[in-house]
């Protein structure tokens, strides 16, 4: 595959790469990079576009994922769980007490993954103006003594962002540790993938490309969309972000907090070597970082009903959701991973052994909680080719 900076490609996947250079034919295409692994071995490392203005996307380029970084924090859960330091069918509270407030007492471990916690809201959780959301603390505290929807008793509501925070805070109080450096020495120093970052280091912060174009909700500004949704099925959805966020993402102190839901910067690399690990029964290079059980038990899915926040069925399993590809002809795909608003996102898929990261700094047309079709379309693509080839 070469070195680090040279761009990649198995033959068997060329097709694939000639479909993700499309993407990115003008400048005002943006960048973005692609990462694939087959049966724990590189076959795709490529890069395309524009990180900034004028500036050439390269092999060190990283980008804000936004909630592809939920599966990395759900990794961590789950390497806890593996080791007893978490239960999923315990009450949050037995590790967080301040959790039981509000009426909170019965919530699980269970519930936050499968997004039945029914703390959705970020609008109007903390006063003051939106900057208080770089406060990881007062955030986690208020969602500590918020009332949870009562729809948590019946469906998933998807947690945009607090997901992050609850998934960070439990990972605390388990092991005493800072969240990022749990990261930092669980999945990144053990599987050599640096850029999981959800607090960038101030010496690398010069690497990530700037994200555009500004944030809209329903064709508007953020902010007066989201208020336009409140007043429609959706206004649960809108519900999800803070008022000032499309100002929040663009601020570089985003890059001070930990919000694991919404603020991780990633290089595709890092992200294909994590979902690598996941698609071989937990195990990349000779590094184990899950037992093949514990991905079986977390990857099965756990609820298919109508999300309340979204609007619509999403198949969870234990923290990441399951990758539909289409038009592939498997069902089911035993893929699993998450997306990420804008396009952004990863998956593992033990069945193949394939995993795929791709990121980019030009947010879709069609925005979406989910990312949009480009992640799914190479995905499809990338499963196909698998798939041909388990039939050799």
């Amino acid at each position: 595959m070469g070195d680090s900076t040279t761009q990649s490609v198995d033959r068997r996947f060329v097709r694939l790469v000639a479909i993700f250079d499309r993407l990115f034919r003008t400048p005002a295409h943006g960048g973005g990079a692609l990462c694939v692994y087959l049966h724990g071995e590189p076959v795709v490392d490529v890069w395309a576009g524009y990180a900034s203005p004028g500036v050439p996307w390269t092999a060190e380029t990283v980008a804000l994922g936004f909630s592809t970084g939920k599966g990395v924090a759900s990794t961590v859960i789950h390497q806890l769980a593996e080791r007893g330091l978490i239960g999923y069918d315990t009450a949050v509270a037995e590790y967080w007490p301040e959790f039981a407030a509000a009426g909170k007492s019965h919530i699980t471990v269970r519930d936050v993954l499968t997004h039945r916690a029914g703390l959705h809201r970020l609008r109007g959780l903390l006063p003051g103006p939106a900057e208080s959301f770089f406060d990881d603390a007062a955030v986690t505290a208020a969602l500590a003594a918020a009332t949870p929807d009562p729809r948590h008793r019946s469906t998933s509501g998807y947690h945009g962002i607090s997901y992050g925070h609850l998934a960070a805070e439990l990972a605390h109080r388990v092991t005493g540790r800072e969240f990022t450096e749990v990261v930092r020495t669980e999945l990144a120093e053990p599987l050599g993938a640096e850029e999981l970052w959800f607090r960038v280091p101030a010496e690398q912060r010069h690497r990530i490309a700037t994200t555009f174009p500004r944030l809209r909700a329903a064709g508007m500004n953020w902010d007066t969309g989201s208020d336009l949704l409140t007043r429609t099925r959706f206004a649960a959805a809108a519900e999800t972000t803070p008022r000032g966020f499309a100002d929040l993402i663009v601020d570089p102190r985003v890059h001070d907090s930990v919000m694991p839901g919404v603020n991780g910067v990633f290089s595709a690399r890092a992200l294909a070597r994590l979902y690598a690990a996941l698609a071989g029964g937990g195990e990349l290079g000779g590094t184990r970082i899950l037992d093949p059980e514990s991905i079986r038990r977390f990857s099965a899915r756990q609820v298919f009903t109508p999300d309340y926040v979204l609007a619509f069925r999403i198949p969870w399993a234990l923290g990441f959701h399951g990758v539909p590809m289409k038009p592939s002809k498997a069902d089911p795909i035993s893929a699993f991973g998450h997306f990420g608003l804008g396009g952004s996102g990863a998956f593992a898929d033990p069945e193949t052994g394939l995993s795929l990261a791709f990121v980019t700094n030009r947010l879709g047309g069609k925005l979406t909680p989910l990312g949009d079709a480009r992640l799914t379309r190479l995905g499809t693509v990338a499963h196909n080719i698998a798939k041909a080839d388990q039939r050799r």
